[in-house]
């Protein structure tokens, strides 16, 4: 596994042994910030089920200003710990220990993109989902950027978040959520 592009590219990411953590493919990585592309520079991220951290390293390497990296496994976190630091990222990054819910509660500003690629067929993306809505976590132009099995796709709408936009990759299928507008809100009341 490695960093795509940008500041840090070409740099090795420890990896885990064992299949506890399913790191994002760098085929499906490049592909979501494809997805991502100009949205990214000067952002504040957050990697929600960090695993490696690959996913938020990325994003910090093409000029996300910062990123919160929040696991609930304490090898995944040694990992996001030794993969920022051999990026030298450790001024960039929080590192949270815990579950996403203490992870969520534990960050004081807006979110421009969060990265979700909690473990598969686990039925966390509604809850995720409704608990970032909840929180008033993502920016006023913020995403949500959903990695999950084709199979367990999530809900079109969460709470006041919508899906605007889709990709499948093999078996892998990503989607993006933002605000729902005042129009969209309106269409769910009538």
């Amino acid at each position: 596994m490695r960093v795509i592009t940008g500041k840090y590219k070409g740099r090795r990411l420890e990896t885990p042994v064992g299949n506890a953590v399913r790191p994002t493919s760098d085929k499906v990585k490049e592909a979501m910030f494809n997805l991502l592309m100009n949205d990214v520079y000067g952002s504040v991220c957050c990697d929600l089920f960090a695993g490696t951290g690959g996913l938020g390293i990325e994003a910090l390497s093409r000029g996300a200003k910062k990123c919160y990296f929040c696991d609930i496994s304490r090898d995944s976190i040694r990992l996001v710990h030794q993969n920022v630091e051999k990026c030298g990222a450790e001024e960039d990054s929080v590192i949270i220990t815990g579950d996403f819910n203490r992870g969520l509660h534990k960050i004081r500003e807006k979110v421009d993109i969060f990265l979700v690629d909690p473990p598969y067929r686990a039925g966390l993306y509604e809850k995720v989902l409704e608990q970032v809505d909840f929180l008033d976590l993502l920016a006023d132009d913020g995403i949500i950027l959903t990695e999950c099995d084709s199979r367990e796709i999530p809900p079109e709408r969460v709470g006041g978040l919508i899906r605007y936009k889709e990709r499948k990759y093999g078996k892998t299928w990503v989607g993006l959520y933002r605000h729902m507008t005042e129009e969209e809100r309106d269409q769910d009341h009538e």
